[in-house]
């Protein structure tokens, strides 16, 4: 029997439909490797064995009555933000600790219903804050490459899990990097949907006009399939637009590249450009040509993206009032005593400094010279990203400034931290799709190179990162741990 372990999902659902492997025994394979690895890397929070293997039966069941769904006993992982019906779903915060949703977010509903396995809940940095999965009531994630290194966050656990071949696909969510980045420091793909091309329902918010679900997994194939399951219409979120994705290889030639001089300038690290490149590089001898150019504004888009991701924060935190689900509100004293116990105890460090952030910057007085101006100068980057994207196909970056850093080294220093988001925040501004792939080694450490496109032109992404990968093979690249 093949090892499921070696195989892409596109091949584990081909295998169990033709009757060569069983849900059950592939799903029994990566419990017992999460198992192993994960005391070592704590990439999953909660690990859904009973409820895996409960499905797992049902989806061989369903095989032999003819059932031929496109994820036909692929284990997915699930950041712990997206609800999960009777998984425990946490966003890896105190305050949350025993919610367990009664219902499935759209994407989880719709990878179900094409024969996927909910294998469980990915660590992240609490409330999907932070951009290196420290931040999180349940301890950090260790990177797979090195496990005294960050995975990148905040869907750290997912990078990890999928990098580790603890599952052979996962799901995060980006509200200004959080896919890419850890794709970046775990060495996979990571794509950031255009905003509207994915549900939200089930996402649990943090900054609901930047944030979307999107696929993290070893293989380009693969992403394109999470793709064309979990975009399109469902009727519960608002902002989706009328579009589904499909994506068929035809190569990169006279594909046109804009590399902004502003991304590969002082303060990145020279081995990281030095990767990018050789990516850019690559692709020219493809067939595809490049131009320097300039997106000026993008200097200014990390203060507006914090301004407006905290302000919206401070928003769609203040549900958190431990009467409804999470910690148990005390009806014994004042209500504003009890409230104000419950977050004080119930939120971390990070979520009270930008609950407290953004709701200053919505305060009277302070609004206009913050918030709206925040909103002002991100629509004027969107204008500037849109106006390169009418004449080129794509645009190309490094995903992170750095390599991955050590566990602890940035910590204590927020705005440092931040900076790990300098590259990928741009794309949540403007709202459109993005891609982190592997451009290589430093040190032994995975560095991404990123690629934005046009709204809706996913495909144009995916094609690039499939000549990638067919020229530097890097979905064969395997950490050290997940080698043991």
């Amino acid at each position: 029997m093949v090892n499921p372990l070696t195989l892409t999902a596109k091949e584990i659902a081909q295998q169990v439909s033709s009757g060569s492997l069983s849900a059950l025994d592939v799903v029994e394979l990566y419990l017992d490797r999460i198992r192993r690895l994960n005391p070592k890397i704590n990439a999953f929070i909660t690990v859904a064995e009973e409820q895996a293997r409960r499905a797992a039966e049902e989806v061989d069941k369903a095989v032999k009555k003819g059932f031929r769904g496109r994820l036909l006993g692929v284990p997915i992982a699930v950041k712990d933000v997206i609800s999960t019906k009777g998984i425990e779903t946490t966003c890896a915060s105190k305050i949350l600790r025993g919610y367990v949703p009664p219902y499935d977010a759209t994407v989880v509903k719709r990878l179900k219903a094409e024969g996927a396995i909910v294998i469980g809940k990915t660590n992240m940095d609490e409330f999907a804050m932070g951009s290196s999965t420290e931040l999180s009531a349940y301890g950090p994630t260790r990177n797979p490459w090195s496990l005294d290194r960050v995975t990148g966050g905040s869907s750290g656990g997912s990078g990890a899990a999928t990098s580790a071949r603890m599952a052979p696909t996962s799901l995060g969510s980006d509200t200004g990097g959080s896919v890419r980045c850890p794709a970046s420091f775990c060495g996979i793909v990571g794509l950031k949907p255009t905003y509207g091309v994915v549900s939200r329902y089930g996402l649990i918010s943090y900054a609901c006009s930047l944030e979307q679900i999107g696929p993290m997994t070893v293989d380009v194939e693969d992403c394109a399939l999470l793709m064309e399951v979990i975009s399109g219409r469902d009727g519960f979120d608002s902002t989706l637009i009328d579009y589904e994705f499909r994506w068929s290889y035809e190569g990169v030639k006279g594909l046109r590249i804009a590399v902004p001089k502003e991304f590969f300038s002082e303060g990145t690290d020279e081995r990281v450009l030095e990767s990018v490149w050789r990516v850019i590089k690559l692709l020219e001898s493809n067939g595809a040509v490049y131009e320097e150019v300039s997106l000026p504004l993008s200097r200014y888009a990390l203060a507006a993206y914090y301004i407006i991701a905290m302000s919206e924060a401070s928003s769609n935190l203040a549900r958190y009032d431990g009467i409804r689900y999470g910690m148990p509100y005390d009806p014994s004293l004042p209500w504003h005593e009890a409230f104000s116990k419950v977050r004080g105890e119930g939120f971390g460090l990070e979520v009270k400094r930008r609950i407290i952030l953004g709701t200053f910057a919505l305060s009277a007085g302070y609004y206009g010279r913050y918030y709206l101006k925040a909103l002002k100068l991100r629509a004027m980057i969107r204008d500037q990203v849109l106006s390169l994207l009418k004449r080129f196909d794509v645009i190309a970056t490094p995903t992170t400034p750095f390599p991955p850093f050590k566990l602890g080294e940035k910590i204590e220093d927020p705005l440092s931290l931040y900076m790990a988001d300098i590259d990928t925040v741009v794309a949540n501004l403007a709202g459109v799709p993005a891609i982190s792939i592997p451009a290589g080694l430093v040190d032994g450490l995975p560095v991404g190179a990123q690629f934005m496109a046009n709204y809706c032109r996913e495909d144009v992404l995916l094609t690039v990162a499939k000549c990638v990968q067919d020229e530097t093979h890097f979905d064969k690249l395997v950490p050290g741990v997940a080698k043991a």
